[in-house]
């Protein structure tokens, strides 16, 4: 076992090189503050700023994760949610979306900040540690540094001779263990100080609350929605099935001793009134979960879902794994309902349906071949996907200009929660 004083020393080696990873990122946002300056007045500005302010966002949320990751100190993402529609309007409605987000601004005070404040408390501990190990060589370079005509000081000793060599190690294992000390303690302080930037506002967390109450009630409504329509169907049709099948069977028990041949023909009837029944509960159950999306997965539902297409459906799927099975039942009834949807409005005859799992996010692209000028709007099929995901922080694109081609792109955030089951393949 290692010794206490061990495990303190490797704490702080850690914890400076930690810190000149977050050092490093820092340069990164000088870098980056550099290029939106440059972006910003150049003629191309509305073009070159978007995808700048993006790089931006990803610098600053690399360093939420490190402050959660090496300081425990979470900081949730504070960003709008992403502009749902495509079409001609999109590099506008994506502008407006990136200057209207507070966080943006929030982003863009951490770049300017980061590389004095942040940059100075990320390095501290590797410079202490770096000025205590120069002390520590002087045994070795003060004679080379005195006879090149070098003033060798180390602090406030005059390192001129062998014993001064001596004593400036002493200082510098001082010097060296101070660094070590204080390695922990600046990385929480560059984690706290990163998240007094970039954490969530109380008018952005107002606004995430408001967003997932909206979304709840969604979910709350579409749930009582669909209870009403297996009721419905229970009621109309399997429920219905059975009543006839027992009123059949009560009809053929009073003929049973007087005519045998009439409650052969009754009970010929009541069986196939119970298979009829039988299909339409397994439609029913078929509705409500897929056994292929509970035995198999995803990609496997999906590739049963472009079998039965009337249209020509290429399927390709790249999902390493499981995922939660409610993601999985809202991806599934989403690709169901875009299919249905062009099928039966774009006279398509082509459907390119891509599905993988990347950057803990489910993506889902559906192209069509048909005629376009497809919309989202209440009471269509795509406004209710919208709303399904939604439930999840999914999002739904729609690009779909006159003449087509037309692309639904979904994404949910989501993890992977199991080892695959399925191989990823294409099938057409």
């Amino acid at each position: 076992m290692s010794s206490p004083f061990a495990a303190w020393a490797r704490r702080g080696w850690v914890a400076a090189g930690r810190g000149l990873a977050l050092f490093g990122g820092s340069l990164l946002a000088v870098l980056l503050a550099v290029t939106l300056a440059l972006a910003v007045v150049s003629v191309a500005w509305v073009v070159l700023v978007p995808p700048t302010v993006m790089a931006v966002r990803r610098l600053a949320n690399r360093a939420r994760r490190l402050a959660d990751a090496w300081a425990g100190v979470h900081i949730p993402a504070p960003y709008l949610p992403q502009p749902l529609n495509g079409g001609p309007k999109r590099f506008w409605r994506r502008w407006t979306w990136i200057v209207r987000d507070p966080a943006t601004w929030r982003d863009l005070l951490w770049l300017l900040v980061d590389p004095i404040i942040g940059a100075f408390l990320a390095g501290l501990p590797a410079a202490v540690i770096a000025y205590g190990l120069f002390g520590l060589a002087q045994p070795i370079v003060w004679q080379p540094i005195v006879d090149a005509g070098g003033s060798n000081w180390y602090g406030m000793i005059h390192v001129d001779s062998q014993p001064a060599a001596w004593l400036a190690a002493v200082l510098g294992a001082g010097v060296v263990l101070l660094g070590l000390a204080i390695g922990p303690a600046s990385l929480l302080l560059h984690a706290q100080f990163t998240r007094s930037l970039l954490a969530p506002t109380p008018a952005v967390l107002a606004q995430r609350v408001r967003h997932l109450t909206e979304t709840r009630a969604d979910a709350v409504d579409a749930q009582a929605a669909e209870l009403r329509r297996i009721e419905r169907d229970l009621h109309d049709g399997a429920q219905a099935g059975l009543v006839a099948v027992g009123m059949t069977l009560s009809a053929a028990e009073q003929l049973l001793a007087d005519d045998p041949q009439a409650v052969r023909t009754l009970l010929g009837e009541a069986r196939e009134a119970s298979t009829k029944a039988l299909n339409e509960l397994r439609d029913l159950v078929r509705g409500i979960h897929p056994p292929v999306l509970a035995d198999r997965g995803l990609g496997d539902a999906v590739r049963a879902l472009a079998l039965d297409s009337q249209l020509t459906v290429q399927v390709s799927v790249d999902v390493p794994g499981r995922l939660p099975p409610a993601v999985e039942s809202a991806a599934y009834f989403a690709v169901s309902e875009v299919l249905v949807n062009a099928a039966k409005h774009s006279g398509a005859e082509q459907v390119w349906l891509d599905l993988r799992h990347h950057d803990v996010a489910l993506r889902i692209r559906v192209t069509d071949n048909g005629r376009g000028a497809a919309e989202i709007g209440h009471g269509t099929g795509l406004h209710g996907i919208q709303r399904r995901l939604a439930t999840f922080d999914g999002t739904l694109a729609l690009t779909s200009p006159p003449g087509g081609p037309t692309t639904v792109t979904m994404e949910v955030p989501c993890a992977l929660s199991s080892p695959k089951t399925t191989l990823s393949s294409e099938t057409e």
